[in-house]
């Protein structure tokens, strides 16, 4: 299939505005704990959507799989293992560190290990530089950074406009070295997901030979990396349903003397859930679009990301009764961000050129 890295721009978009709307569903479940509705939306992330859009675009899913080698399964399953892990202390990061500064320190640093990282693994770096078009996809993903700054910055400006009980209750646990040491991890793993689709990068190539659309070649790759994140979770998710007794709101129609809407809150999961895969199912579209610089994808998922939480913090007025600099702040990240993700779609545009 033909690069068309503005179409891989658009697809990329998309997966972001998934990322960034999944959790809207869960404020319609009534009276479950987080790790109860966590975990049900999480077999929907995780293992229903992967598996039943395999079926659809991929039959030959299991075939493909069995076909494949054990390490190659091995290293996607186990990176996607890393990116639960890295997901469930990305939590942490926010507590010691406050929402804004956790989220850029945290997600900066998921940008980069992701993006970077692939290609040097795979010895590709030196070719990347070298070039006039891999310099400018460089460029792109430093911009993507700086955007990924002042977002953090503009978070940490709103946090100073609060009034002086709400800051004590936001930098109640602060500590800027266990924030620190935490959010580096929660970003470092989290990045993992990027190394389990590029590690999974034989299972593509295996489901082509089957037949399978070039769109659609990471779907297999899926199934397995988010196996590994479902591992992660689920043994979690349990163990604090153990801990707090909270397994039997699985099926419990009241809650004291309160009725839990069991039907709703299912249907509100599922949602959640297939909304969460959608961003995946749209960032592994968007990546057989972005032609020899498809490392440069996972900059254009975080970028997206950020771009759509903040315009849904704008659209639910959470930026309301902050001062003008946050505003602005606010407004030039967005701006940095959008910049970023043109310089890194017209780099990749220029990469796919014939050589003159």
């Amino acid at each position: 299939m033909a690069a068309d890295p503005f179409v891989g721009v658009a697809l990329h978009s998309i997966g972001g505005l998934a990322a960034a709307s999944f959790y809207l569903p869960y404020k319609g479940v009534k009276r479950w704990s987080w790790e109860s509705y966590w975990l049900v939306g999480g077999v929907f992330s995780w293992i229903v959507a992967p598996w039943v859009l395999a079926a659809i675009v991929c039959p030959q899913v299991l075939d493909i799989l069995r076909e494949t080698d054990r390490s190659t399964l091995l290293a996607s399953y186990g990176f996607g293992i890393m990116w639960g892990v890295g997901g469930l202390t990305f939590g942490l990061s926010m507590r010691y560190l406050g929402l804004s500064l956790g989220y850029a320190v945290a997600l900066g640093l998921c940008a980069v290990f992701g993006t970077l990282i692939p290609p040097i693994f795979r010895g590709e770096f030196d070719t990347i530089i070298s070039s006039v078009s891999g310099r400018w996809v460089l460029g792109g993903v430093a911009i993507c950074l700086g955007g990924i700054a002042v977002s953090g910055l503009a978070g940490l400006s709103k946090e100073k406009d609060l009034p002086a009980q709400e800051q004590r209750a936001v930098i109640a646990e602060f500590s800027l070295f266990k924030g620190l040491v935490v959010a580096t991890i929660a970003g470092v793993l989290s990045a993992a997901m990027s190394y389990g689709i590029a590690a999974g990068k034989p299972i593509s190539e295996a489901a082509l030979r089957h037949g399978t659309a070039d769109l659609w070649k990471v779907v297999p790759v899926l199934c397995v990396v988010l196996a590994g994140g479902f591992t992660t979770n689920f043994l979690w998710c349990v163990a604090l349903n153990l801990k707090r007794s909270s397994g039997r709101e699985y099926m419990a129609p009241r809650s004291g003397d309160q009725p839990v809407p069991l039907a709703t809150n299912y249907l509100f999961c599922a949602v959640a859930g297939v909304t969460w895969y959608v961003q995946f199912m749209f960032y592994g579209m968007g990546t057989t679009k972005m032609g020899q610089y498809d490392f440069s994808s996972w900059s254009l998922h975080m970028a997206s990301i950020i771009i759509f939480s903040t315009l849904w913090g704008v659209a639910l007025h959470e930026w309301r009764g902050t001062g003008r600099r946050t505003r602005l702040l606010v407004a030039l990240g967005l701006a940095i961000l959008i910049l970023s993700m043109l310089v890194i779609g017209y780099a990749n545009y220029q990469a796919s050129l014939p050589a003159s």
